[in-house]
């Protein structure tokens, strides 16, 4: 119910933002045009951002036939942890991340890069996937990926105030207005991410998946290999893509300036650490 309300403030938020801009470019007419829009993005953010984040990665759907052990992982990590069945993607990518998104767990799908399944042996790549099976059992899944797409549009708006109004004789915007728009509207889109999404739930998810999986020093492993390979390897539709960053298991951007304030991971050395000393069976691994 909370991560319900978190999005449909984040929504609102935004349809606020996208009206406010609208009337300061275009008047009265351009608050209608915004709010239209933002109205517009609202109900496609809803139903459709999974899929529109999925077509961004070009990530293929696999099932028993074109993945067999891959996708019976994430049949048997599904069925203990309670959760209907989630279409399974692959994408052909060197970086090794996952993600998962939907609007609910009956509509849920998982995604992993080709580069995690070769970097991972196959008892680390379950600790992933049943974090990953976590966010969507505690319905993480539908903020982060309307997050995703809302921070895209903001950025779309962005460029819109960039041309609006056109250019002068040297090519820069002729409305002062828009350049400040440009200026302010990247890190708000990021701001409004960082409201709308906290970084304890990737402790939450840490947490979840190791019970699912049985094994919390499986993903403390595969945590700690993931960056090491992550450091040498470009995630390109990432750096492209920054605001889908948050729905990684670990933060695959490398580019500092306006891309890092996307990212909402906790260090990995700190989430190594409660996964740790959960084997352990330290219960205050958790706490704070």
């Amino acid at each position: 119910m909370f991560n319900i309300m978190k999005t449909a403030i984040l929504m609102a938020a935004i349809t606020a933002l996208f009206m406010v801009i609208g009337a300061m470019l275009g008047g009265r007419q351009g608050m209608m045009l915004a709010l239209l829009f933002a109205l517009g993005m609202n109900f496609f953010s809803y139903w459709f951002s999974d899929k529109m984040v999925l077509r961004m990665y070009n990530a293929q759907q696999v099932d028993a036939a074109s993945a067999p052990q891959f996708y019976a992982m994430v049949q048997e990590l599904a069925q203990r942890a309670g959760l209907p069945m989630p279409r399974v993607y692959l994408i052909q990518e060197d970086a090794p991340n996952a993600f998962a998104t939907g609007r609910n767990p009956e509509h849920a799908a998982v995604a992993a890069t080709t580069g995690i399944l070769r970097v991972l042996s196959a008892r680390e790549l379950r600790g992933v996937m049943a974090h990953e099976l976590a966010h969507v059992k505690h319905r993480d899944i539908l903020i982060s990926t309307i997050a995703a797409t809302m921070a895209g549009a903001i950025s779309a708006l962005a460029n819109f105030a960039m041309f609006f109004g056109g250019r002068d004789e040297e090519g820069r915007p002729a409305n002062p207005l828009a350049g400040i728009l440009v200026a302010i509207l990247a890190p708000l889109a990021a701001s409004l991410i960082q409201m709308a999404i906290s970084r304890a739930r990737e402790f939450e998810a840490d947490r979840g998946g190791a019970q699912i999986s049985g094994d919390p020093a499986a993903l403390a492993a595969a945590l700690q290999k993931i960056e090491a390979y992550a450091h040498g390897t470009t995630f390109q539709t990432a750096e492209e893509h920054p605001a889908t960053a948050q729905m990684m298991i670990l933060n695959p951007l490398h580019a500092g300036g306006i891309d890092r304030l996307f990212s909402t991971h906790p260090s990995t050395q700190e989430r190594v650490g409660r996964l740790m000393q959960m084997a352990q069976g330290d219960a205050r691994a958790w706490q704070g």
